[in-house]
């Protein structure tokens, strides 16, 4: 009897604790290896699983299912937009919206100012051409008829900073290498329609704005050629004859068969640009200007007499995300420091700013680099551990609808909308991508087929990333179809 008893307990000690010691293991390391669709495609191109990070990772799961390189120190490229679209939404609001005002230092009478206009920006990353024609076209309203005085732009928001267009990659024309300002008018760009001409016998060349300083020459030959890559058949020459004015010819050849084309041209700083525009839209209004254009604070006795306001926050980073723009990415980046610390908004600021939200989450990310917050840089680094993170902190946060809204749908909008069309995995994640030269990545969130989400994140940094695109397109078919079970 004393033997059974003594064997019973026995029994029930090696069921207690062998099925404590199983409740106290560590749960299963990630796997780290790739599907082979994704690995046939990296060593396709030549690419070392050291150069790759991933992370595939239920959303609320404590554990990844899939962590190679995690905590590797990568180049997001605009994957780093993420950061600071998320940081804007929290540290901001997504009711946030920029103002434009404009001041008068001088007296108004009969329509006449004698004194100067002032244009006080706040950085709006969404300051149209559009929308400033209606804030003059209010002005004129208004009874404003002629300015005697200068135009004078305060631009103190931002610190002022050197700006080198042509530092990141010898472009200086190109629409993404244009700088942050607080009076971003139109990203300070041309953006040139080509088409055929209504006869259908010449090249029509037309500007959605046009400075006063700018003249148009158009030497471009019509033809019945293949359309292909047209740009590289017309060729713009700028040349600057005087302080004041700007040639800029276009020669070469343009299809047919293209229809209708733009080409975005930066074509003037900050200052003349603004200028310009502002030149010939105040004329074309109806109204006179006498004056000059000068950079300075607003005088402290300047009169408030109208404001515009940007659009919200959770509108304006669609436009960040779906289409990677730079330099709405950098506006953001500096208001964030400029807003918070009440004083002129500089990199190095935001920067700590976002460093300090991204503590108050628990998230340490010590490899996190920022140099402006949109990825046009050589320098920003994080790794696919924050990264898989920060998109965690997302969803559980109040302003993840707008933050995941933000993001392209692969096969639906924004800069994936010609990839997966025709997938399974169309409709059923939100993306956000990034390219360079050497570097491809991308993170965001999958729906696999059976209704879970996933976070993903794959950042490649080599010579040859840029054929990689088919690897981002195995992993996000991959999550969907199996969702991490069948690389076990």
């Amino acid at each position: 009897m004393n033997n059974r008893i003594t064997e019973t307990c026995l029994i029930a000690c090696c069921l207690f604790f062998g099925g404590a010691a199983r409740a106290q293991a560590p749960a299963p390391a990630p796997v780290q290896k790739l599907w082979p669709t994704v690995s046939e495609v990296l060593t396709k191109a030549q690419i070392p699983l050291e150069s790759v990070s991933v992370v595939v990772k239920e959303v609320g799961a404590t554990d990844a299912t899939v962590s190679l390189n995690a905590e590797k120190a990568m180049n997001p490229a605009s994957v780093i937009k993420l950061v600071t679209t998320y940081a804007g939404l929290e540290l901001l609001g997504p009711a946030y919206a920029w103002k434009t005002e404009v001041l008068v230092a001088g007296k108004v009478e009969r329509g006449t100012l004698t004194g100067d206009l002032v244009l006080k920006g706040t950085g709006d990353p969404k300051l149209s051409v559009e929308r400033f024609w209606m804030l003059l076209r209010q002005l004129r309203e208004r009874g404003l008829d002629t300015i005697n005085g200068d135009l004078v732009l305060d631009r103190s928001f931002f610190e002022s900073a050197p700006h080198d267009p042509a530092r990141f990659d010898g472009e200086p024309l190109r629409a993404y290498n244009v700088g942050p300002d607080p009076l971003l008018l139109n990203f300070k760009t041309v953006r040139f329609h080509f088409s055929p001409s209504v006869d259908d016998k010449s090249v029509s060349i037309s500007p959605d704005v046009r400075p006063a300083q700018l003249d148009i020459v158009n030497r471009v030959k019509l033809n019945d050629g293949p359309c292909g890559e047209w740009r590289e058949r017309v060729v713009a020459d700028i040349q600057t004859p005087s302080a004041t004015k700007l040639k800029l010819t276009f020669t070469g050849n343009y299809s047919r068969r293209c229809g209708e084309k733009t080409w975005n041209i930066s074509l003037l700083d900050h200052a003349r640009f603004i200028g310009g525009v502002f030149a010939n839209l105040w004329r074309g209004a109806g109204g006179a200007w006498n004056g000059a254009v000068r950079i300075a604070p607003a005088p402290t006795d300047a009169r408030l007499i109208a404001t515009l306001e940007s659009p919200s926050l959770a509108e304006v980073i669609r436009d960040i995300n779906k289409y990677s723009n730079n330099v709405m990415a950098r506006q953001l980046f500096l208001t964030l420091s400029a807003e918070l610390n009440r004083q002129p908004g500089n990199s190095t600021d935001s920067a700590q700013l976002i460093r300090d939200w991204l503590a108050r989450k628990g998230i340490a990310a010590p490899e996190l680099i920022l140099e402006n917050g949109s990825g046009l840089s050589r320098g920003e680094r994080i790794s696919a551990a924050t990264l898989a993170q920060l998109l965690e902190a997302a969803w559980k946060s109040s302003v993840m609808p707008e933050l995941m809204s933000s993001l392209s749908l692969v096969g639906v909008d924004g800069t994936l909308r010609k990839r997966g069309k025709t997938e399974s995995i169309a409709g059923q994640a939100h993306i956000k991508t990034g390219t360079l030269n050497d570097v491809r990545a991308m993170a965001g969130y999958v729906l696999d087929a059976t209704g879970r989400r996933w976070i993903v994140v794959m950042m490649i940094n080599h010579p040859n990333a840029l054929t990689t695109q088919a690897a981002q397109d195995a992993l996000l078919n991959a999550v969907y179809a199996s969702a991490g079970t069948s690389i076990r």
